[in-house]
């Protein structure tokens, strides 16, 4: 339900699909001009974890796979969802020895981000990872697919920019670790 400072109103909600990782729900609402409607909301069930791995050449990897919702290959940062049992730091290190074979000693939080705020209650935590060591890779059957690319800091900066690489967490990591490094080195 809403709260009670919100300009919005819910008048009544039900579910309209559920399954193991979403939920989502219709709401009748009053919107902020008063006027009745309908929102719809997709509840995540785990929070959303992703891992800009960086090693000590400054090459960071990359996990491509398919992805369903668009058709085609997205060159991603490794991502996934934490397990009830996981804190979002544990998640991003399982989900960086899955899909790209690496632990890493050094871990830093660097934000956290609600990816699609308007239709979903999403919470993102992006993490760097440094200091790597390779390790066996372990797959979800959905990501047997998964291929990996090494590629320095500087050509990931220019597929973002360029707008081939989309994935919102990979935008927001590279985007944000370029600026620490502008912050870093200017006087």
């Amino acid at each position: 339900m809403t709260r009670p400072d919100s300009p919005w109103k819910t008048l009544s909600s039900r579910l309209v699909y559920d399954n193991p990782w979403i939920r989502l729900d219709e709401h009748q609402v009053v919107n902020p001009g008063g006027v009745e409607g309908i929102y719809g909301l997709v509840h995540f069930k785990s929070k959303s974890v992703g891992v800009l791995a960086i090693d000590a050449d400054d090459h960071v990897t990359l996990v491509g796979q398919h992805r369903y919702p668009l058709g085609y290959v997205s060159w991603e940062l490794p991502e996934g969802g934490a397990e009830p049992n996981e804190t979002p730091l544990e998640a991003a290190q399982r989900e960086l020895q899955e899909e790209a074979g690496l632990v890493a000693e050094h871990w830093e939080l660097m934000c956290r981000l609600h990816p699609s705020n308007s239709v979903t209650d999403e919470e993102a935590f992006i993490f760097l990872a440094t200091q790597l060591s390779p390790a066996a890779r372990a797959p979800e059957a959905s990501e047997t697919d998964m291929v990996n690319r090494s590629l320095p800091f500087s050509d990931v900066l220019d597929l973002v920019m360029r707008g081939d690489i989309t994935d919102a967490m990979t935008v927001t990591a590279t985007l944000r670790y370029a600026y620490q490094r502008k912050l870093a080195t200017t006087p």
